[in-house]
């Protein structure tokens, strides 16, 4: 340990060792060795550290395992300036190991880092220090503490530099800080400007990219777009654009010019100064698809603006988005159809983009790239929103087919917009024809079973709009659609159950169709739906209005009341009030009930059969004397028995006619004769048909005949109640009533039938209610307006308008009268007097 001191020489200090060369193959040592008071160990046991790291990522971790992260921190602030200086360098390299990042932000040496970044340090700290912030900076946490601490403009100012990789370093740590937006008004305040756009003339591409990257986040800013345009920086970015050595830079300088065309501030200057113009050209010519996506996007974003999308069409931009339609490259034709359908909201751009770019957009629909259909039918949709001419377009273009197709894609959104131009289209005659030739209402059924609430609400938005038409509502009966339109009315989006509503009410303009639609439940929900403040809706109530009103036969048993617009037709059936959540049956559910002691199902048919193969009620039998089952007759039948029994009787008597005594004779030549092929049925199939009413048809033949020509309305009212009087018992004492056995009369005729359901032309005893519907049914039949009311105890009653004359002979607002068709017929009694109250209730 030292040298051998020559004679005469003077002594060293006993304290102090002379130089050594100290040499070390393991790390562990050498670490130690960053505990030396000594300097120059310090800073070559750092140098050997360095060599060390650099080898690998092994190396770095080894090192780390031996906690030479501690030490190297403390030396981060040694007076020593090469010492700190080989200190950075090696935390420099070793920050790129991910589990050393984590320790060092324990040990928060951001702070000790940011001060090594002062003008005076030397150009390699600056070097490696700026390059542990970058991999540092990756982190949030990093982030906020390089800005907490005044990390940013230190880091500015280094952009200056004229060493590349500090540059390099130092840029990239500001991109990573801006990604977050509180940082990007703070290094806007810096000017940070100014030397980003000088970056942008680097001889290196990887500062040039950086840059442009770092600008294309805080050109997201208005007032960072300000900045850029007031330093000329919108010309830098165009002059990357016009020259062709710089192609690697174009995608991120459309990036940056895309954040500038979403300012008008901006977009005005560029245009202004022929800018636009120079970058529409330059988008025309390339070919490379990257940079013709972003510009779509770039496009698409800058269009949201209504001021945007007009300096966009002076531009002439639909001119480049048209010619990327042709390009054959799925990113690049999704990315144009969205830039469409932005533009297409400027009504100048949507009559160049519809005649020029409906027929591009339809050939695209065939496309087997799902992405492609859905952005080509969304811009389709826009297209046509509102535009009756591009709805034409896309028809001439044979679009109709191709969009029914994409009702069958795999993605919601093509579905919702295929849905939507079907219905843009429907607001045309010929087109709403042809699409319905094509099965619409079938096509819709998937959709309206989708879970997609868009999907449900522009289905049922559909239905809505095909169902005026009543061939298109029997095929939504066909196709079992009504059923999910009922399920519809319950969903829990506001929008899908208004629609749902909407559809029902449309749909329900037609007997067949509302009578389905109560059967699966509709009026129910309705009836939940408007008794809640919340669901309801004005779509809702004018639903049950609709149903009810095209189905009276409900609308009178639920609510016991019809309008002077309700107009009681063949079919109508009263079977009185039914209970709260009790289920209503039809006619034929009705019919093959077993006779009971229930109230009888009052019947309206004033139409005589027509010629079918199957009949279930028929007229009565022939004189049976002669007839080999005549005893039959007397057997206790229902109507299917009894058209079984008719129809053999019919059979005989068929074989028999005109034969005379020698066909009698000839019983094997009357078993080749059969009757005529259309009075062949079908019992086992056979649907119940209910039976005309003659009675009634005479009813109505007389009271055309004798009430009708009479002079005013008063007249026919009350010759009209005194002929329902006539017809059914006459008028009865107040003090009578409890002996008019009209009960006994009904029981009778069912018992007769065999049946509860009666024909109102059989009733010759009837009471209040069976009076009030005859008065209602002949009235609707010679156009005397008059509502039917239920009231409490077999009470129901009709209420009329007339109007009167003044002295003066003036017309006066109608008054509203009761008519009296059972104590005085033909008595008026004015609504909400004594007498109309009495009866109405005693």
């Amino acid at each position: 340990m030292g040298k051998k001191v020559k004679k005469g020489s003077q002594d060293p200090p006993k304290d102090v060792f002379d130089p050594l060369l100290i040499e070390s193959k393991t790390p562990a040592t050498v670490v130690l060795m960053l505990s030396s008071p000594e300097n120059e160990i310090l800073a070559k046991a750092c140098d050997a550290l360095y060599t060390f790291a650099s080898k690998g990522d092994e190396n770095k971790v080894t090192l780390l395992g031996l906690g030479v992260l501690e030490h190297l921190h403390k030396l981060l602030s040694h007076e020593d300036p090469i010492v700190h200086r080989n200190a950075v360098m090696v935390l420099g390299i070793m920050a790129s190991n991910h589990d050393v990042k984590k320790l060092l932000r324990e040990l928060d040496v951001t702070n000790s880092l940011i001060s090594r970044l002062a003008p005076e340090e030397d150009v390699v700290i600056h070097e490696f220090a700026t390059l542990c912030l970058a991999y540092m900076a990756v982190e949030y946490t990093t982030k906020v503490k390089i800005f907490e601490q005044g990390g940013l403009e230190p880091l500015i100012r280094l952009l200056g530099s004229p060493d590349p990789d500090v540059k390099k370093n130092s840029l990239e740590c500001i991109y990573l800080l801006v990604q977050d937006f509180q940082n990007r008004a703070a290094v806007r305040e810096l000017n940070v400007i100014p030397p980003l756009l000088g970056l942008l003339e680097s001889e290196y591409p990887v500062i040039q990219s950086l840059a442009l990257q770092t600008l294309e986040l805080i050109s997201k800013d208005r007032e960072t777009r300000i900045l850029l345009g007031e330093n000329k920086g919108l010309d830098c970015l165009l002059n990357i654009l016009e020259n062709n050595e710089l192609r690697d830079l174009h995608i991120e300088t459309l990036a940056v010019l895309g954040n500038c065309l979403e300012d008008v501030h901006t977009l005005q200057e560029i245009q202004l100064t022929g800018g636009l113009k120079k970058l529409v050209s330059f988008l025309e010519v390339s070919t490379v698809p990257d940079i013709q996506k972003n510009a779509a996007k770039a496009i698409t974003k800058a269009a949201y603006d209504s001021e945007i999308r007009k300096i966009l069409h002076w531009g002439e931009v639909e001119k480049f988005l048209l010619s990327l339609l042709e390009t054959n490259n799925d990113e690049v034709e999704v990315a144009a159809s969205q830039a469409i359908s932005a533009m297409s909201e400027n009504i100048d751009s949507k009559c160049v983009l519809g005649l020029q770019g409906i027929p591009q957009l339809i050939q695209l629909l065939s496309s087997d790239n799902e992405e492609v259909k859905e952005a080509v039918v969304t811009a389709l949709a826009n297209l046509t929103a509102s535009s009756p001419r591009n709805a034409s377009v896309v028809a001439e273009a044979e679009g109709i087919e191709p969009l029914m197709n994409t009702l069958k894609a795999q993605r919601d959104g093509a579905i919702c917009n295929a849905i939507a131009v079907l219905t843009n289209l429907s607001l045309q005659e010929p087109s709403r024809v042809r699409i319905q030739s094509h099965g619409i209402m079938s096509a819709l059924v998937g959709p309206l079973r989708s879970t997609n609430s868009q999907v449900q609400s522009k289905a049922l938005f559909a239905v809505a709009a095909f169902g005026c038409d009543a061939e298109a509502r029997a095929e939504l009966r066909e196709v079992g659609g009504l059923g999910p339109l009922v399920e519809l009315l319950q969903s829990k989006n506001d929008e899908v159950r208004r629609n749902a509503c909407w559809a029902v009410m449309v749909c329900g303009s037609d007997e067949l169709t509302a009578v389905e639609l109560c059967r699966l439940g509709a009026l129910d929900i309705l009836e939940g739906i408007n008794l809640s403040t919340k669901r309801k809706n004005k779509f809702s109530e004018a639903a049950l209005e609709k149903l009810l009103d095209n189905n009276l036969c409900q609308k009178y048993s639920r609510m016991g009341y019809l309008s002077s617009r309700n107009i009681i037709t063949n079919g109508f059936y009263d079977c009185g009030q039914i209970k709260h959540g009790g289920k209503f049956l039809s006619l034929e559910e009705l019919s093959q009930q077993e006779l009971s002691d229930r109230r009888a199902i009052i019947f309206i048919n004033a139409k005589p059969h027509e010629k079918r193969k199957d009949v279930s009620y028929l007229p009565p039998l022939p004189n049976l004397s002669k007839c080999p089952v005549g005893e039959l007759m007397y057997l206790n039948l229902n109507f299917k028995d009894y058209s079984i029994l008719y129809k053999c009787i019919t059979f005989f008597f068929y074989v028999r006619k005109g034969k005379g005594k020698k066909e009698e004779e000839k019983p094997k030549e009357v078993t080749t004769v059969t009757p005529p092929v259309e009075e062949e049925i079908n019992i086992e199939n056979s649907q119940w048909i209910p039976p005309p009413d003659f009675i009634l048809m005479d009813y109505i033949n007389d009271a055309s005949k004798t009430i009708l020509p009479l002079a005013t309305t008063r007249e026919q009212v009350v010759a009209l109640a005194q002929f329902v009087a006539d017809k059914m018992g006459g008028p009865i004492a107040t003090e009578e009533l409890h002996n008019f056995w009209w009960e006994l009369d009904m029981s009778k005729i069912e018992f007769g039938l065999k049946s509860n359901i009666v024909p109102i032309g059989k009733i010759k005893r009837g009471s209040f209610y069976h009076r009030a519907l005859l008065f209602k049914v002949l009235a609707d039949r010679i156009g005397i307006g008059c509502t039917l009311v239920r009231g409490k105890y077999n009470r129901a009653w009709n209420e009329v308008k007339l109007v009167e004359r003044s002295p003066e002979g003036l017309l006066l607002p109608p008054q509203e009268y009761v008519v009296d068709v059972m104590f005085e017929p033909g008595r008026l009694l004015k609504q909400g007097s004594v007498k109309a109250d009495q009866y109405k209730y005693i």
